[in-house]
């Protein structure tokens, strides 16, 4: 079978570096550890991928269409289809005084905002800093494993799949002809992740699930039980 731009798919995959073959990320917990990458704050497992909305590297994308469910294979990729080429106008040289203006103290590996795009301080010296905006992998081959897990096809694993992505996956979602409405129990956290999280998660459905026309959101909070206080004993004098 092939699949097409819109497509929602659940995958598993690792991918390493052509530079120094150096695992760069994965869905798989252990092989992070492993490889010394583990990030405490990345939910690891199946992860989804929308064909066509650019969320992964463009040769990725090509050749997941060409796959079927429970079918695993490894590809590498030219920069083209991968990160880019590097561009050597993304490498710029700034004062240090630059950064201590802004109460910066700049180190390798500090990511910075650069005219509104991520850059890597790369290396201080003789008080000037190089900074480069190129993606940390722009100009390598990269080497991906990937695995189909399943083609999501209900409207409600796809908007269950999408809050995943974002830390908000409702309770329960409902379809309503072209209304859809979304719970959240009392047991999912409401943190300023998950507000932030469900933000994306509605502007994902209207751009993504294009027959919806509007979003209902219901929300449940439950006062916690007041704990008994607990009284102090006395200690014999």
């Amino acid at each position: 079978m092939s699949f097409k731009d819109g497509d929602f798919l659940e995958v598993e995959y690792s991918a390493w570096s052509g530079a120094d073959s150096s695992l760069i990320s994965t869905t798989d917990e252990k092989r992070a550890k492993e490889a010394n990458i583990f990030d405490k704050d990345v939910h690891y497992g199946p992860v989804l991928v929308v064909l066509g909305s650019d969320s992964i590297i463009r040769g990725l994308d090509r050749s997941l269409r060409e796959m079927a469910p429970n079918e695993q294979k490894r590809f590498t990729f030219k920069p083209d289809e991968a990160f880019g080429e590097r561009i050597p106008d993304l490498v710029r040289v700034m004062p240090l005084a630059e950064f201590k203006r802004h109460d910066v103290d700049p180190y390798p590996g500090l990511k910075v905002n650069l005219d509104n795009a991520t850059a890597i301080v790369k290396s201080i010296n003789s008080g000037r800093v190089i900074v480069d905006a190129n993606h940390p992998y722009a100009g390598q081959e990269i080497t991906y494993e990937i695995r189909i897990i399943r083609q999501l096809t209900s409207e409600s694993d796809k908007v269950k799949a999408l809050g995943r992505t974002y830390s908000a996956e409702p309770s329960d979602v409902e379809v309503r002809e072209k209304t859809l409405e979304i719970r959240f129990n009392n047991d999912v956290k409401k943190n300023s992740d998950y507000f932030i999280g469900k933000a994306n998660l509605i502007a994902s459905v209207f751009s993504y699930l294009k027959e919806f026309e509007k979003v209902n959101v219901e929300e449940e909070y439950i006062k916690p039980k007041e704990q008994p206080e607990s009284k102090e004993e006395q200690m014999p004098e």
